[in-house]
């Protein structure tokens, strides 16, 4: 069973559309901004980013009742990214009948801590009647699947994934797997993160987050560069509609690229590995994987959509692909980091780079590392500065890989190929 994606859809800091987004990528805008909140509350990093979203657009997804005591910016996220790839797949949802070949993983990282805080509070105040119907939907962790599957009537699997930072390409994953298996023709798949202080707060803490350029976001060191210092704060949503080609051909849908595989793996939190760190090894045994399910050669690989998050690590990502790839120099493929766009956006960064990926494998071009004037020296020493734009490149793409890796020391990898 082939499978191949027939839907985008995207809720980022530099694009709350596709279109919006495409551009935002060929022209290295960010959506990086300065919050002052952040600054009164004494934040080290008091940048991020958030997508804007106004009132009126909340109510092209929403009714007015579902939007009452609403406070959850992850499911406005998700909900957003998820409707707008069915729209853009053309798969008509939400009418009377339930659809059993449409299934759903959305993933997230954390539910509403917001709506939490406020269930908390009221509940120390003895108010616990006043918390409203509203509140069990937008704090469980499946909140964002839930509120698609009725917002679709999607009857097949319904259900979230969480593995942190590695959430949003193990969901496509897994509803790839689905597909292949027969058990579904559709499936909507991606990845939300809510923003803001009580999602951030931890980051920042321990020391992981950029403290430059608080006043000057648009000078903040991106991933690969020599003086990044750290991650920015993100937030958002990604969702691509996976389909089997044989639904996808009878429906005479547009195909963004075929999914060839993937895997995904665990470090172990051994051998290097840790909560935070990732188990090098197991990186690169993932990648290799992800290409040996893929039926393919390791030359064949055209174009990389790297995790790449502004650490100390992103040398140690770019060996690992070396490694795995047995390519180095000139010969190493091209490579990019959405990071320094849109920040890392936690949970929902490997669907909106995965979305980010496709737009490039169908458009024929590689978006440029901003922020990067001068890259690591540890990375000039593996790879040739060509691989590593600056400024868009037009190039024809074939076969591409994402990956992504997470805290607990998580690995997930997949492969797409133009169809």
């Amino acid at each position: 069973m082939r499978v191949v994606i027939t839907g985008l859809g995207v809720c980022a800091p530099n694009g709350t559309s596709v279109s919006e987004f495409t551009e935002s990528l060929k022209n290295g805008r960010s959506g990086i901004a300065h919050f002052p909140e952040l600054e009164s509350l004494n934040f080290s990093c008091q940048l991020g980013g958030i997508p804007e979203i106004s009132e009126e657009k909340k109510r092209e997804y929403f009714t007015e009742l579902q939007l009452r005591n609403f406070d959850s910016n992850g499911i406005l996220y998700g909900v957003i990214a998820g409707m707008d790839a069915l729209k853009d797949a053309n798969i008509n949802v939400g009418g009377e009948e339930a659809l059993y070949e449409l299934g759903i993983i959305m993933g997230a990282g954390t539910t509403s801590v917001a709506k939490f805080r406020e269930s908390i509070y009221k509940i120390d105040e003895g108010k616990v009647r006043r918390l409203g119907s509203t509140s069990v939907p937008q704090t469980m962790a499946s909140g964002v699947s839930a509120y698609l599957g009725g917002m679709t009537g999607a009857a097949n699997m319904v259900t979230t994934n969480s593995s942190a930072c590695a959430t949003g390409t193990e969901a496509v994953l897994l509803g790839y797997e689905r597909i292949k298996a027969g058990k579904a023709s559709q499936m909507l798949c991606g990845s939300t993160s809510d923003g803001g202080p009580y999602i951030w707060g931890g980051f920042d803490a321990m020391k992981v987050t950029s403290y430059k350029h608080n006043q000057e976001p648009e000078k903040t060191a991106g991933p690969l560069s020599e003086a990044a210092s750290g991650f920015i704060p993100g937030s958002g949503a990604g969702a691509v509609v996976l389909e089997s080609l044989e639904s996808a051909l009878a429906r005479g849908a547009k195909i963004y690229g075929e999914v060839l595989g993937g895997a995904v793996n665990s470090g172990g939190q051994r051998n290097g590995g840790s909560m935070t760190a990732p188990n090098s090894e197991a990186v690169q045994k993932c990648i290799i994987a992800a290409l040996k399910d893929s039926n393919i050669n390791k030359n064949e690989i055209d174009y990389i959509n790297g995790h790449l998050t502004a650490t100390v690590k992103d040398p140690v990502e770019i060996e690992n692909w070396c490694l795995a790839l047995d390519r180095k120099g000139k010969d190493f493929p091209y490579i990019n980091s959405l990071k320094g766009m849109t920040g890392h956006c936690l949970a929902a960064s490997g669907s909106i780079e995965i979305v980010s990926a496709l737009l490039q494998l169908d458009n024929n071009f590689v978006f440029p590392n901003v922020n990067c004037d001068v890259i690591h020296n540890e990375v000039v020493a593996l790879v040739s500065e060509n691989c590593i734009p600056r400024k868009m490149v037009n190039t024809p793409l074939n076969i591409i890989a994402k990956a992504s890796f997470g805290f607990g020391d998580v690995n997930a990898c997949v492969i797409f190929k133009k169809y």
